[in-house]
Formats: structure tokens, sequence, C-alpha cells
């Protein structure tokens, strides 16, 4: 079968589109033929690999999936060949005392499809069948692709997490990514307001208000810090939302409320940054980490997705032969929500 794949940790050059063998599935386990995938920074990320990360050699790329079952596990029930599903990419063991708690997400044996497994770009993947979740029939593919890891992120971060409350105003800094277009239509559908954006371009910030932002900022044009703070009467927001991590964190943390709350599920620019602690304990501030979430907030955002009140933005859906290049666009930033790929 055809697949997206690299043989060694790099650059992009490592990325090769070439046919690796049809994987074989456990009896818990179904063979999903991949309807559709989609890409997200973290495939870059392992691309260039880290201290500790041991894949299975060649890896295949992507962490977000949907299509139809192939092929069914000798104990798997509930699902049969020709079942349309959509999957929850990160996978447990179902055993250890966080799973047995709810608390799925942080398994002892934690892993994300793609990530830590082979992922799916590719004709066909092996995956659990716990992690699967019907779709209906009107929901497209490459919508229930696209949604799954930054949707069950922005979710289990915003709502779990953050606690994000009606009334309570937010800053969402960064317009274009897929988890900043799922963390405004998630602030927006939990009654949040207003809700401010700080992005790169008039065109993802035109975006952005569609997709629900009261209040944008062109962080090439003004100073956003400053425009948060005359925008809120000096008095700042309840919640930041700031996945960019060195080069943001201090404006963030400067731009929340007494009792404000930061949220953070990634670091684009870097995780390694100074703080004045003033900033934190004169003002009560939370910083919140998050990342992923457990099956249960999984199957309630994507139930907002299948029933359209939540929608991933892609920007564009190729053939699997056309995912490397997909790829460079993401390296280079050329994105505005996620990059899908059918074989």
């Amino acid at each position: 079968m055809k697949a997206i794949v690299f043989h060694q940790h790099g650059d992009l050059d490592q990325v090769d589109y070439i046919d690796v063998p049809k994987p074989g599935i456990g009896p818990e386990d179904v063979l999903l033929e991949v309807k559709a995938a989609a890409f997200n920074r973290l495939d870059l990320w392992v691309l260039a690999g880290w201290p500790g990360l041991n894949l299975k050699l060649p890896h295949v790329m992507g962490s977000d999936g949907a299509g139809i079952v192939a092929e069914v596990g000798a104990n798997v029930t509930g699902f049969a060949v020709g079942d349309h599903v959509a999957v929850n990419p990160t996978v447990s063991c179902g055993q250890c005392a966080y799973c047995l708690s709810g608390r799925d997400h942080m398994c002892d044996q934690f892993a994300i499809l793609g990530e830590h497994l082979d992922g799916f770009a590719a004709e066909f993947t092996a995956v659990p069948a716990r992690n699967l979740l019907k779709m209906p029939d009107s929901v497209e593919f490459e919508d229930a692709a696209a949604a799954s890891l930054v949707f069950v992120t922005a979710w289990h971060s915003l709502i779990a997490q953050g606690q994000l409350q009606a009334g309570e105003s937010v800053l969402i800094v960064g317009a274009g990514g897929g988890v900043n277009t799922a963390a405004i239509q998630i602030a927006k559908l939990a009654g949040a307001g207003p809700i401010y954006v700080v992005g790169s371009s008039d065109e993802k910030l035109a975006l952005a208000r569609e997709l629900g932002a009261d209040f944008t900022i062109n962080r090439h044009e003004e100073n956003w810090g400053k425009a948060i703070y005359k925008a809120t009467n000096r008095q700042g927001v309840d919640m930041v939302v700031d996945n960019v991590g060195a080069a943001s964190y201090v404006a963030s943390l400067r731009s929340l409320k007494k009792g404000g709350r930061l949220l953070t599920v990634g670091n684009t620019s870097g995780p390694k940054f100074e703080i004045d602690n003033r900033l934190l304990f004169a003002k009560h501030l939370r910083i919140i980490g998050s990342t992923m979430g457990p099956i249960r907030d999984y199957e309630k955002v994507m139930e907002f997705v299948f029933n359209g009140r939540l929608r991933p933005i892609i920007d564009t859906f190729a053939p699997l032969s056309e995912g490397a290049a997909l790829l460079r666009r993401l390296e280079a930033g050329d994105v505005t929500g996620k990059l899908a790929v059918r074989p």
C-alpha cells in the first residue's frame, strides 16, 4: 500500500511517498481503509525527533484520520466491516488507574497515532476498536479527520481544564492554526465574550471574525498587548489561549486581568523563556497546561462537529501523493486551518 513516511529523523527531505506492507491487526483492533488524513505541526516535530522518541521505521505520518472499517479483530464488538468511522488519535491501555478513572489521556502507556505509532497518511492503518466513533452518513471523511486532534485538544483545554464560563472574555493568540480556529468556535459555543484574536494576516483575521471573534488585531500592524489593554479599559481578559510560547508568553500574561488564567497546549516559537514572577503572584494568575483529552471529551466535541455546530477549517484537501508538498507548506506557515490528504 502507499503511504507518506520517513526513514530517519531529520528535515522534510527525509519524507517519501512509497509502498509499505499493509498492517496486520490484533484481536482488539480494526483495519481502517483510510478515506481522509490530516497533518498537524506535530508531524514536523515527530520528523525532527527528540531524545526518548524511539519509533519503528519507516514511520507513517499523520495523527488525524477517518475512513471505513475494512476488517475487524476477533474480539471486536459494536463495529462491522463497512462502518464509517472517525478515530480518536490518543491510544491508552484501558487498565491503569488513570484510564479506570476516566483520565485516559494521562495513561501510563499514553501514545498518539502518528506520533508514537504509525499514523493515517496511508491507504490502510490498524487502530484499536475502542478509539472508533461511528460517523453519520452526512459527515464528510475529511471533516471528521481534520477535526480530531485539534478539536479534542481545544475542547479539553478550554472547557475541561480552563473551565471557561459564559460571559468571560478570551484572547486567542494566533488566528490560522487548527487548534486556534477550533478554540475560537468553542469559546463562542460556550457563550464567552468578547473574544479577541491576534493574527498574522488580514485573511486569517477575517476567518477569525467569521468563526466568532469579536475583536481582531494584526500583530504586524500594532502592538497587540497595548491594543488588548486599551480594548478592555485597562482591565485585561479572563483567559488567554497561547500555544505560541516564547515569543508571546510575557505579553499574554500581561494581557490577563486579576485572577485570570493562561492556557497552553504547545509552543511553536520555542519552549524556554523568562518571566517576571511578580506577574503571577501580584495578579493571582494561573498557568494551565493541557494536551489532548480523554475519550469522553473526544466524543463530546465530535458530537458538535457531526451536528454542524462546530466545523473544522480545511485549507487544502489533496491526493496522498502530495503529502510531502503539503508538509512543506505547513513548515512555512502558509496555512489557514488544516491540510488534509485522501489516499
